[in-house]
């Protein structure tokens, strides 16, 4: 059995995770500078919600994984707005830890049930 690139584990994770079109999608796209979540509504095609490490106050201190929990905290609102309570979370083939761990619970902590 070959073994597998970082890059196409990843892929084949992410793959798994998709299909479900009952509820928005909770997306999260990280990279090495920031993290960027939406909720996605897969029927119509359209993005319902956003947030983003661009949106985080520009006196915040601290580290990607607090910023990462404060970016789950402004989806949350966003969510509130639109009317939205449960979700499926897509985390995008990245391993549930750290960072995009950070993102879900402070998105769970806001009010989002996934």
């Amino acid at each position: 059995m070959a073994t597998l690139t970082v890059r196409e584990a990843r892929r084949r994770r992410h793959r798994r995770v998709r299909g479900t079109v009952a509820r928005p999608r909770l997306v999260v796209t990280r990279s090495n500078r920031g993290i960027v979540a939406q909720l996605v509504d897969d029927l119509q095609g359209r993005t319902l919600a956003s947030a983003s490490w661009l949106q985080v106050k520009k006196t915040f201190k601290g580290d990607k994984k607090s910023q990462a929990a404060e970016v789950g905290k402004l989806l949350a609102e966003s969510a509130k707005q639109a009317k939205i309570e449960s979700v499926v979370f897509d985390r995008g083939g990245y391993l549930y830890h750290g960072r995009v761990k950070a993102l879900a619970d402070a998105a769970r902590e806001g009010g989002l049930k996934f």
